[in-house]
């Protein structure tokens, strides 16, 4: 099994519990943009699918989408003092620590919004790399990974979306997907992540198991 060395994780809906605030968000978000109404049934099944079916179903433009991100990335920025951390978040960042796993953050979201819901927690990751395009995260992880002298075979990308295994998959790393985030479970499996994490405290116990089978 590989020994990680780096763990690059995602942070809204794998370390912070944004998903009722972006749930709260959304309508206004379509509203704001005038893009194509959803129901809050539609909202819920749309978690089944890739980002860029997300944008065709919502008709959004690649010239809309700066725009937008822009737009979340200050919302999400005033409401980073409400947003909080999933249970387990701090204790299985230093466990890993412990390990001898190094950390990073990439995300869409800015580094400032990151780093208040993050708060004392910020002390165990070693590196940021924020404000990631949509479809573009594979690009940081290669550069995370190179600046911390981590082979693309000794990383881990997790996170709680599609496009997070896509981005991994295409910097050539394992990927790691989590029940508890915005992408159904079933959605996630279906992409075939190198691992699938139930649960917080599976993030240690696999990564530690991975990290001891090699001297």
């Amino acid at each position: 099994m590989t020994r990680y060395r780096l763990a690059i994780f995602d942070f809204d809906g794998t370390l912070a519990d944004s998903l009722p605030w972006f749930r709260t968000s959304f309508q206004d978000m379509i509203t704001r943009f005038d893009l194509a109404p959803v129901s809050p049934e539609e909202l819920e099944a749309m978690r089944g699918l890739s980002a860029r079916d997300i944008m065709a179903r919502l008709k959004i433009s690649m010239w809309q989408l700066p725009a937008i991100v822009s737009d979340m990335r200050k919302r999400k920025l005033a409401a980073a003092s409400e947003t909080p951390l999933f249970d387990g978040i701090p204790a299985m960042l230093a466990d890993l620590q412990r390990l001898g796993i190094r950390t990073a953050i990439v995300s869409s979201d800015s580094e400032a919004s990151v780093r208040l819901v993050l708060g004392p927690t910020a002390s165990l990751i070693t590196r940021f790399d924020c404000g990631a395009a949509v479809f573009g995260k594979h690009w940081k992880f290669r550069r995370v990974a190179r600046k911390l002298g981590a082979k693309p075979s000794e990383t881990i990308c997790i996170g709680d979306e599609l496009r997070d295994i896509d981005a991994a998959n295409a910097a050539g790393m394992d990927s790691g997907a989590v029940a508890w985030g915005y992408a159904l479970p079933a959605a996630l499996h279906a992409a075939g992540p190198t691992h699938f994490f139930n649960a917080i405290d599976e993030i240690t116990q696999r990564l530690a198991s991975t990290h001891n089978t090699h001297p």
